[in-house]
């Protein structure tokens, strides 16, 4: 494997490189629920630690495939020209 085919390629736009993970909902109502009411803050929390997904750090899309696939080095020979 060459060094440009370690990584990933997003399949939407094209950003190269490694998926940063993304946790859905917000901290700021996490921590009003959990302010107010205990028992919701708590179901929101876990809700949220379940809830953590891989995506592109680019465009926040969930479409990161490796990139020593064969679709992954189509993309990166497209990207290239």
């Amino acid at each position: 494997m060459t060094k440009e085919n370690r990584g990933f390629i997003c399949i939407d736009c094209g950003f190269v490189g490694e998926p940063k993970t993304i946790v859905k909902g917000s901290f700021w109502i996490e921590l009003l629920l959990w302010f107010f009411f205990i028992i919701p803050g708590l179901i929101y929390t876990l809700w949220r630690l379940t809830t953590k997904e891989k995506a592109c750090p680019a465009c926040k899309h969930q479409t990161m495939i490796p990139a020593d696939t064969p679709r992954g080095a189509q993309l990166l020979k497209e990207s290239k020209q």
